[in-house]
């Protein structure tokens, strides 16, 4: 909680006040797919995505007559190096190599791979920006 929910909701409290004050802004907060789905190797930082996800749907509620949007951006598994070390958690727990659990991961999305960090850098700068004004939370 203190990793993922409490360190963006301790940013989020000042700047939503003033953004609410100057009668604009967006905030973008970058959600775990562990929030929706319970994981066996993941329950705390799926607990706290799950947090956030409610955090963001109430603060865009409340915030959205003052003229700040609240978005929540859920890109699911992206090629990071955190990704790659939560395979081993997932070989250990199955039983198989890292390339077997990389593989199996992959299999498992629609798409067929993992999201690129500049896809998730891309959607989130145009979520912030006035092109998407009517998307929230």
């Amino acid at each position: 909680m203190d990793a993922k929910f409490f360190s963006y909701v301790n940013v989020i409290d000042p700047l939503i006040k003033r953004m609410a004050s100057r009668g604009k802004g967006a905030i973008v907060n970058i959600i775990g797919a562990g929030g929706k789905v319970a994981s066996p190797t993941h329950l705390a930082g799926g607990s706290a995505n799950a947090a956030l996800m409610l955090a963001t749907a109430g603060l865009a509620n409340a915030y959205a007559a003052r003229g700040v949007r609240v978005v929540g951006l859920n890109p699911g598994a992206t090629e990071t190096e955190r990704l790659l070390e939560g395979f081993s958690a997932t070989a250990r727990l199955g039983g198989v190599d890292l390339a077997e659990a990389r593989r199996r991961a992959e299999a498992s999305i629609p798409l067929g791979r993992f999201a690129r960090p500049e896809e998730v850098a891309d959607a989130t700068v145009f979520l912030a920006s006035g092109r998407a004004s009517y998307i929230r939370a």
